[in-house]
């Protein structure tokens, strides 16, 4: 009888050893560069060339948006019967077409069903990109897969506006466009390489059975008391990252009285934080379990958001930005994590595009809401609200998951 050998974990550095892994993370991270860039690049165009407004903004986003939260969950029952491998690649080839179309706009509702249809075909590859990822990486290697996932959207985030402004300074909005569809057929081309060893899914096809498919992922997801939670801490933790987005810069010009250059630092360090918060959380999740570094990182975020509606100074704001970027990494990453390592292979397609429903209708909420919130209890205020809300959420997560807690994972030597 053969001896099982011991599981070893990931570390950030030898999961990119992993070829499976380092060919999905890189065709991930030129692709995610090229959409920042086509997405500041209209942001630009509608700024700048165009003398919008912060409506026309918020529209384009909301449209971008939207679809992941009404289409993702529908996506993600079909990717469960289809080839991942395909999806991804048509998925690709299809957004580096529409993205092209951007170069021939006119107006703010072309670009607006340019997002909407943009973001319905990225409903479809975000699921089959997770189900190849928990497929090609080993469940000890998942912790450091998604942090180093996490790592690369953030990383891009803080360094592609600086590069779009530079390309549309020089060669104009379109630049960006033509370079983040290049970016879809290199993604494309480094995907068609990868083996994923999937089983087929049998059985008929019909209305009702893939309604019932849909029925029984989200039975699972509710019925889960630790993805239940983990799920409402990352919706929770990604409205309040959207609700302070727009608000952040009108707070920093009539709270602070400063300008554009502390505007800029003030937000990057939101990013600085997300950053390093996943190089930490890997090492984290060693010692405790992901439902209880959850927790911890929404008693962080709550206190990054009271921080910054109790102390209006400049150096206090940004104390508190890098304090919400550092804490949301330990809710997003562990969050991820777990519902690939608690959801059986032939749901991993609809749980997680329903995690990615949730994530984006949470930010299309905190977009929506932000100002009305902001204009009825003030942006200070509303900022302390946020993080009592925070703590209330966590405190009820503590209780739960102490009454019933998330199944023991394989030791690690």
């Amino acid at each position: 009888m053969a001896t099982a050998t011991p599981t070893v974990p990931f570390t950030l550095k030898t999961i990119l050893k992993h070829r499976p892994f380092r060919v999905l993370w890189l065709a991930q991270f030129i692709s995610i560069f090229g959409d920042f860039l086509a997405l500041f690049g209209v942001i630009l165009m509608i700024t700048y060339r165009w003398h919008g407004t912060v409506v026309d903004v918020v529209a384009v986003t909301v449209a971008f948006m939207l679809p992941f939260t009404i289409v993702g969950p529908v996506a993600g029952v079909f990717v469960d019967h289809w080839n991942v491998k395909r999806v991804m690649i048509a998925s690709d080839l299809i957004r580096a077409v529409l993205v092209v179309l951007l170069v021939f706009v006119t107006d703010i509702r072309q670009i607006c069903v340019i997002f909407a249809v943009l973001s319905t075909v990225s409903s479809f590859f975000s699921p089959a990109q997770s189900v190849t990822l928990r497929t090609v990486v080993p469940m000890e290697g998942l912790m450091a897969a998604n942090a180093m996932m996490a790592q690369a959207f953030y990383t891009v985030r803080i360094i592609s506006p600086a590069i779009a402004g530079l390309l549309v300074k020089w060669l104009t909005e379109k630049s960006c466009f033509y370079l983040d569809s290049a970016s879809f057929i290199f993604s494309a081309a480094m995907l068609s390489t990868l083996v994923v060893l999937r089983p087929a899914r049998t059985g008929e096809k019909t209305v009702k059975s893939l309604t019932q498919d849909f029925l029984a992922g989200n039975k699972f997801i509710f019925t889960h008391a630790t993805l239940a939670f983990v799920f409402t801490a990352m919706a929770l933790a990604m409205f309040v990252l959207s609700c302070f987005g727009p608000l952040i810069s009108i707070y920093v010009r009539d709270g602070l009285h400063a300008r554009e250059m502390a505007f800029g630092i003030i937000s990057a360090l939101i990013g600085v934080g997300l950053i390093i918060g996943t190089q930490l959380v890997n090492r984290l999740v060693r010692s405790f379990s992901k439902g209880r570094v959850v927790l911890g990182g929404l008693v962080v975020l709550a206190a990054g958001a009271t921080l910054l509606g109790s102390f209006p100074n400049i150096f206090m704001a940004g104390v508190s930005t890098f304090t919400i970027g550092f804490a949301i990494s330990f809710v997003i990453v562990p969050a991820q994590t777990l519902s690939q390592q608690e959801t059986p292979p032939d749901m991993m397609g609809r749980v997680s595009s329903s995690f990615m429903s949730l994530f984006s209708l949470s930010q299309v909420l905190g977009l929506l809401l932000s100002g009305f919130l902001a204009q009825r209890l003030g942006i200070r205020p509303l900022f302390i609200v946020c993080g009592g809300l925070l703590v209330v959420i966590a405190a009820l997560g503590h209780l739960k998951l102490r009454e019933k807690p998330a199944p023991a994972m394989p030791a690690i030597p």
